[in-house]
């Protein structure tokens, strides 16, 4: 049966033929809770005017805060509504931004975006890899919520893979154009590649980019494990390229991106720009190769079809030059078209820097991509609001990317699903500087596994067959120094944490979807 058979689709043009399991096995503390029979989630997607939120007891101070953000935001809204860009690398470490104290890179466009805005400091997404990570930023939920945590064969997914984030859940592009937003995005999605599950269905109005990391490729060094299909380029639902190049996809999605702020001038809108880079291996337009040594040039005209990783750890300093550039050109549109003071740009990556890599870094912080530890899942955060966000400041209250949809709500008088849990929290009064992180803990995940949460300044790692670990990060921000012995009152606190946050996955999650018969995208 074909896929655009329209006997298989709904009312909403969906295909009918992805499925989720009626229960699954939740997540759990990968130190030995039993896991948890979870109930089928609520069948519709659902409106209402607030999140489910536990009740806590709230000083008359806070209270008061809480009053006086209501009525600047009741001004705001009175005024004009603001536009939105998230700006999401692939793979950037903590230590790779000049504003960070980098000095193998140079980002002067970022860097002057932190002093015109910015720099958050205690910036987590919600898982260190890149499909988990990208389902939390786009449903405000941590990945097991959504039975997003891995792919169905891999920790990611992959090309013709049966499953994708569930077209019943509501994303921020969905949240956002309820409102009123025009949305696009531009650049890596990774969230399934099967119809159904491409941007276009999950709010977005248009979408040009490619629907998983541009590794997933036939060059892949185990190709012969894998057998990935040629990368395909969509625009919209459709498939326009097969094989892009991909030394230009930086420039390509920055120009698409600038086209769509300059046609969206005089309507709210929401821009997501998911690059592909610097995940390896890195490309960059014959621009940015100025710098790049005459051997490692000869090298590269060599490759023929088979991709070099080792040699394109060379570029990185280039494939960084690009998107700094990038992020130039989408504020120089916003400024071009008078939206400056009228949008709120972030700039931040989707996890740590890959294990083995040349030159990508983490800095001061222990880890990697994939590590609970810090390096994994902190993120080189920048946030640009003038007139709105303090310029020139340095925010180290603890904020997420599952953050950015009730915010965003927020700021646009959106409204948020009650009919299921969120886990993001309403950010702004934080960015504005009014009041300390909304939340009591973040909780750390490998694939399924839940596997350390940090209160406060500590952090507790439980994972299954490694003795546990307690760190003070304000003390301790490199995670070396093991005090678990000497506190062993915050190691019950935190570890409780992690019992009830286990028991309320497996009380409140929902399924991703899964097709039969899937096909890798092609032309």
């Amino acid at each position: 049966m074909a896929w655009n058979d329209r006997s298989t689709r709904d009312s909403k043009g969906r295909d009918q033929r992805f499925h989720a399991p009626s229960t699954r096995t939740c997540p759990t503390i990968d130190c030995g809770i039993p896991p948890h029979t979870v109930p089928p989630p609520l069948a519709d997607k659902m409106f209402a005017t607030s999140n489910t939120l536990k009740p806590f007891a709230v000083p008359f101070f806070i209270l008061l805060v809480a009053i006086s953000t209501a009525l600047e935001l009741s001004n705001l809204h009175a005024a004009e509504r603001p536009n939105f860009v998230i700006i999401f690398t692939d793979d950037q470490g903590y230590g790779d931004l000049g504003c960070f104290g980098a000095a193998h890179v140079d980002t002067p466009r970022i860097d002057k975006m932190a002093a015109e805005g910015a720099k958050l400091t205690s910036f987590y997404v919600a898982a260190p890899v890149c499909t988990p990570s990208r389902a939390g930023l786009m449903t405000g939920c941590y990945p097991t919520r959504v039975g997003m945590g891995k792919g169905s064969r891999h920790g990611v997914l992959l090309s013709g893979d049966p499953k994708g984030l569930n077209p019943e859940e509501i994303t921020i592009a969905e949240v956002l154009h309820s409102a009123g937003y025009r949305t696009g995005m531009f650049g890596k999605w990774h969230l399934g590649d099967q119809p159904d599950f491409l941007p276009t269905k999950q709010g977005f109005d248009e979408y040009f980019g490619i629907p998983y990391s541009h590794d997933i490729h036939s060059f892949h060094p185990r190709q012969d494990h894998y057998n990935f299909p040629p990368l395909p380029l969509l625009e919209n639902d459709d498939v326009v390229e097969m094989e892009p190049d991909a030394d230009y996809l930086t420039k390509r999605i920055t120009e698409r991106v600038v086209s769509f702020i300059n046609e969206n001038k005089d309507a709210p809108f929401f821009a997501y720009v998911p690059h592909p880079i610097p995940h390896a291996p890195l490309h960059a337009s014959p621009q940015f190769m100025s710098g790049v040594s005459p051997e490692v040039l000869a090298k590269l005209s060599k490759e023929d079809g088979n991709i070099d990783y080792r040699t394109r750890d060379e570029l990185y300093r280039q494939a960084i030059a690009e998107i700094d550039w990038s992020v130039g050109q989408i504020l120089d549109a916003l400024q071009s078209n008078g939206l400056d003071e009228k949008t709120f740009v972030i700039f931040t990556s989707d996890n740590g820097p890959p294990k083995r890599t040349l030159y990508a870094t983490a800095g001061p912080l222990r880890g990697h991509k994939g590590s609970a530890f810090e390096g994994g899942v902190r993120e080189p955060t920048v946030v640009r609001w003038p007139g709105k966000i303090p310029a020139g400041e340095t925010n180290n209250e603890l904020m997420t990317t599952m953050d950015l949809l009730p915010t965003f709500a927020k700021l646009a008088g959106a409204e948020i699903p009650t009919d299921r849990v969120i886990d993001g929290k309403d950010i702004w009064p934080t960015l504005a500087g009014k009041t300390p992180t909304p939340h009591d803990a973040y909780f750390y995940h490998q694939a399924n596994n839940l596997v350390a949460v940090r209160s406060g300044d500590w952090k507790l790692h439980v994972s299954r067959g490694k003795p546990k670990q307690l760190y003070n990060l304000a003390k301790d921000i490199h995670e070396n120094e093991n005090v678990i012995e000497s506190h062993p009152d915050v190691t019950a606190r935190l570890h409780a944490q992690l019992e009830a946050f286990a028991k309320d996955i497996a009380e409140n999650s929902r399924p991703a979807a899964f097709v039969e018969n899937p096909r890798p995208l092609s032309k």
